[in-house]
This record gives structure tokens, C-alpha cells and sequence, in this order.
């Protein structure tokens, strides 16, 4: 006889995962290829006995190597691949581990509004508990062009969302969904403040080739600041290869040798033709000229997918780096009685303007309340966020069609 609980449901869920709301917009993957060095190494990985076999839980050494070699001389030092990197299947479970190799139930975890959504569920996961920072939105966001160096970082209520529990801080530089790249003298205070008060530090760093701007990893900054820095890196983001999931963490070793300990827990290890191929990926990247040609390429469709709103008067926030961008819509007046399904109307402003801009004018974009608490989502309800890593003719089909906003303008 089947179990039910008292609400009907067959099997209840457990509280990590429950309470999931529908999603209602597409995702800001690439929209297209790798370059086809890296495509061919990948190919030519499922013909190696060795590569269709499971990899050290760690990583393969020659992914491991590639990694310590490119980002030695970023960090001003050597990087020792054995001790020093692992390697996860993706980004996101690279974080899952760390949070799972020191995070205690009840333990607190600083993370800064707007945030990437994944944080949340990994932290909760582990059975942390979140506190919340907002960055400051730009006084005049909704009424001018900005920079997302106008987000910026009140010290004073990072300082005071701490407390004995606090383990952890986690920073995300260049930031998604905001673009923000962390200035050297707000990672310094950052840091300074991680070390006073001993709390460990997890710096996201996906898009760290692609900036706009000058970027500074926290983990240069000090030694103190160094030996409590998990940084993390993403092949996906790198190479425009988000399916592939092959992520790292650069840090200590006595840190390292914990967030691998979690890893081999949570799934062993990662695909091992892929992590072929990304070593290779780093092994000619700087030989085929990719990172500088990448980083070119990306700012000149930011720039170029922005025209866009200059012609409609709509404000943006000019990003400093990564392949986001987020433009304010306070301007345009939603209709009158627009029929919006449930699991739309109950939600922000930002959620009405992105199904209606799918519906009405076939444009996809992120309402970024979803990366904000409830009680700070007035800070973003006219804001969306559109990912400029597509073809170019697929931007300009975009452009075009967002012209239409122009009806509804007040």
C-alpha cells in the first residue's frame, strides 16, 4: 500500500529541494561552437583507451598541469598541480564540494546580492545557512547609462552580516548577472576583513578572460589572504563550452585536499575525453592567440548588442566583464490587463517584462529578481538581463525585434 502524506503527495520531498518554482526563461548559454582546436582534441580523446576509462578523482595530470602552468604566472607563483588544483565536473559542483568539504550544518555563508542561483541550493545543501549583502545599485541606474562598477560594496553591512558562525564568503568576479569586476581596493578590504575574522574564501572567477576593465584576483593580494582563498575556473566559460562541465579550484593544498574529498563523494570523477581536450585547450590557447581574440570579440558584441538600447533610451549598465548585460525597462509600460499566466503574475515586475518580451517581440531575457532575496527585489524588478554570447546575426535578429519596444515607451 503506497505511503501518502497529509497534502496528497506520494512521497514528500525533502525541504532542500522543495518549493521549486517554474522557470519561464531561457538560460545564457554560448550559441555557438568551441574553436575547432579544441573540438578536434576532443574527437581525437574518444580514440584513447585511457580517456574512456575514469579519471584520478582529482583530475588528469595533464589537465591539472595545463591549468597550474596558465595561471602560475597570474597568481605570482607557482601553482604545484598535484596539491594545489582539482579538477570537478563543472564550476558549480566544484563549489558544491567546497561547500561540502567545510561547511557544517548551521555554519553561515556570505554571499552578495545579486547572486548566481546555484549558490543558494549548493550552500543549503550542505545545510548552510545564507546571509545576504546587496551590492548598492547605481543611484541613477534608471534614468542613465551606468558602469557596473556603480554596484558597489557597503563594508559596513558586509562587517555586520557577520558573527561567530560565519565560515564563509563567497565573491564572484567578473559578476553574473551584474558584469561588476571587484576593484583591487574592494578585494583588499574584503580580504582584510575575511582574515580578521578567520572566514574562508571562495572566489568564482568563471569569466576571468573575459574582462573589459583591469582585473585583480584576491588570492594575489596578501599571503593571509591567499591561504584561505579557494579560487574557481570554468573550461565551459573559458572555451564556450558549457556542456562539456569541466571546472577547477586553485588554492592551498590544506585546502584543496578537502573540496577533493567531497568531490570523490559526490561523483568521483569527471568526463575524461573532455578533460583532455581542455588541457589542450590550454596548452595552445595562448599559441592561437584565443584568449586575447575571445575577450576582443565578446566586448565588441556587448558594445555592439547595446546600440540597441542608446536608440530606444532604454539605461544599461555597461559591464566590465563576462557576456552580460543588464538594461533597465522602467520606461516601458506593460499593457493594460495583459494576460499573464499564474505562475507569472504572482512574481516581480522583471518576470512580467521578460514573458512579455518572449511573447510579444520572441526576445529572451533573465528577470534578475530571481538572483535577489525577496526583501531586496525592488533593487532589480526593472531590470533584465540579456547574454550577448550568440552569433552575431542572432544579436541583430534581437536587436531588430526588440525595436518594437518602441509601442510601448512612455
Amino acid at each position: 500500500m503506497a505511503c501518502t502524506s497529509n497534502d496528497g503527495e506520494l512521497f514528500r520531498p525533502a525541504k532542500r529541494v522543495a518549493g521549486q518554482k517554474q522557470d519561464v526563461c531561457l538560460p545564457g548559454g554560448s550559441g555557438y561552437n568551441p574553436p575547432k582546436f579544441i573540438t578536434d582534441a576532443a574527437k581525437e580523446a574518444l580514440d584513447k583507451v585511457d580517456c574512456n576509462q575514469y579519471s584520478p578523482t582529482k583530475g588528469r595530470p595533464r589537465l591539472k598541469a595545463a591549468i597550474a602552468k596558465a595561471y602560475s604566472p597570474l597568481f605570482g607563483r607557482n601553482v604545484n598541480p598535484d596539491t594545489e588544483v582539482t579538477i570537478t565536473t563543472g564550476a558549480n559542483e566544484g563549489m558544491l564540494s567546497a561547500f561540502m568539504g567545510f561547511v557544517e550544518p548551521g555554519d553561515e555563508v556570505i554571499i552578495f546580492e545579486p547572486f548566481f542561483d546555484q549558490y543558494v541550493s549548493n550552500i543549503e545543501m550542505a545545510g548552510g545557512v545564507i546571509r545576504y549583502v546587496p551590492l548598492q545599485p547605481p543611484k541613477n541606474g534608471g534614468s542613465e547609462v551606468s558602469s557596473a562598477a556603480d554596484w558597489t560594496i557597503d563594508t559596513s553591512l558586509l562587517e555586520a552580516a557577520m558573527n561567530p558562525k560565519t565560515k564563509m564568503i563567497v565573491i564572484n568576479t567578473p559578476h553574473n548577472p551584474v558584469g561588476k569586476i571587484f576593484s583591487k581596493s574592494e578585494l583588499q578590504s574584503i580580504g582584510e576583513i575575511c582574515v580578521k575574522h578567520n572566514i574562508l574564501i571562495i572566489s568564482d572567477e568563471v569569466y576571468d578572460r573575459l574582462p573589459y576593465a583591469p582585473f585583480t584576483r584576491i588570492a594575489t593580494l596578501s599571503p593571509a589572504i591567499a591561504a584561505r582563498t579557494l579560487t574557481v575556473g570554468s573550461a565551459g566559460k573559458n572555451f564556450y563550452c558549457t556542456g562539456w562541465r569541466v571546472g577547477w579550484l586553485i588554492g592551498p593544498a590544506q585546502l584543496i585536499q578537502y573540496v577533493s574529498a567531497a568531490h570523490t563523494r559526490i561523483c568521483f570523477s569527471s568526463v575524461s575525453p573532455l578533460q583532455e581536450a581542455a588541457a589542450v585547450g590550454f596548452e595552445r590557447a595562448d599559441e592561437m592567440g584565443f584568449w586575447e581574440q575571445s575577450r576582443k570579440e565578446m566586448q565588441g558584441k556587448v558594445e555592439r548588442f547595446c546600440a540597441v538600447f542608446e536608440e530606444l533610451g532604454l539605461p544599461y549598465s555597461k559591464p566590465e566583464g563576462g557576456y552580460f548585460v543588464l538594461a533597465n525597462f522602467a520606461r516601458v509600460d506593460l499593457p493594460s490587463g495583459y494576460n499573464f499566466p499564474a505562475h507569472v503574475a504572482d512574481r516581480p515586475r522583471d518576470f512580467k517584462l521578460a514573458w512579455f518580451l518572449i511573447m510579444e517581440l520572441g526576445v529572451a531575457a533573465i528577470p534578475p529578481t530571481e538572483f535577489y532575496t525577496r526583501e531586496n527585489m525592488w533593487m532589480a524588478e526593472d531590470w533584465l538581463r540579456f547574454a550577448v554570447c550568440k552569433e552575431d546575426d542572432v544579436l541583430e535578429g534581437a536587436k531588430e525585434r526588440l525595436r518594437g519596444l518602441r509601442a510601448y515607451m512612455k
